[in-house]
């Protein structure tokens, strides 16, 4: 009968001490006991956490069009607008910028003198009510002989606002053809007169107030109600030198 009633009662002493156990742990311990290994493999656990999203691919390289290959993107792509450039400002070149495509290199002949200087530039306005300096300024004295410098046809000779003006549209340029203007000139041909390149058209006038105290010649190309670079007009070897000219031999080099 003793042995029979302590095998009754020791189920009950260890059920009793495993719920004191038990209600002596943490709420935090009794979740991690719950999660076996065994429950997460059978799915019967919370899911582990999504890996985290791969990084963004890199910009595709920009395609010159028609080039058939790739140039990489600029470092300053991304910066807002008005953000000073990634890049430093490449200093002006010394060579001087290539001539304008849409103008054929024609002239033979500078307007007047030889290699004159260039009182002022080109000043391409922005627009076509802008301020700017729409041809070239170059040093002449007064009764300087202009000449035409390409072929072509009068089609103004007269005064402007009471300055002396000579246009000549220049032949085989294209439609419409290129028209070179010159001022201040006392003209010496009329309308409709053909004219060779190095042909005297006038001569440079006195008291014109375009180049201020110096006295010029302002020389302007347009192509219909375009202003273009006169300059372009001039093949490198006249816009570098000047014309070549021959020299009278000595009298000793003449002798055989």
């Amino acid at each position: 009968m003793r042995v029979n009633r302590c095998a009754r009662t020791w189920p009950g002493l260890l059920l009793g001490l495993t719920l004191t156990v038990l209600g002596a742990l943490p709420p935090s311990a009794l979740v991690h006991s719950a999660m076996a290994p065994s429950a997460l493999v059978h799915g019967s656990g919370p899911a582990p956490p999504p890996p985290p999203p791969p990084p963004p691919p890199p910009p595709p390289p920009a395609t010159v069009p028609g080039a058939g290959s790739t140039v990489p993107p600029r470092a300053d792509a991304a910066l807002p607008p008005g953000a000073d450039s990634a890049f430093p400002a490449a200093a002006d070149s010394a060579v001087p910028p290539a001539a304008d495509p849409s103008v054929p290199a024609v002239a033979r002949a500078w307007p007047v003198g030889v290699r004159p200087s260039v009182v002022r530039g080109w000043e391409p306005p922005e627009t076509a009510y802008s301020r700017g300096h729409r041809g070239v300024d170059l040093a002449a004295v007064p009764g300087t002989p202009v000449r035409a410098v390409a072929p072509g046809r009068v089609s103004f000779a007269g005064r402007v606002a009471g300055r002396g003006v000579v246009s000549v549209e220049l032949s085989d340029t294209g439609a419409p053809p290129l028209r070179t203007t010159y001022g201040p000139v006392r003209a010496s041909v009329r309308k409709g007169d053909e004219v060779l390149a190095g042909e005297v058209l006038g001569t440079v006038e006195s008291g014109d107030a375009h180049c201020g105290p110096t006295a010029c010649l302002h020389w302007g190309l347009l192509r219909g109600r375009t202003y273009l670079n006169p300059l372009s007009l001039l093949p490198p070897w006249l816009l570098i030198r000047g014309p070549s000219r021959l020299l009278p031999l000595a009298e000793s080099d003449a002798r055989p």
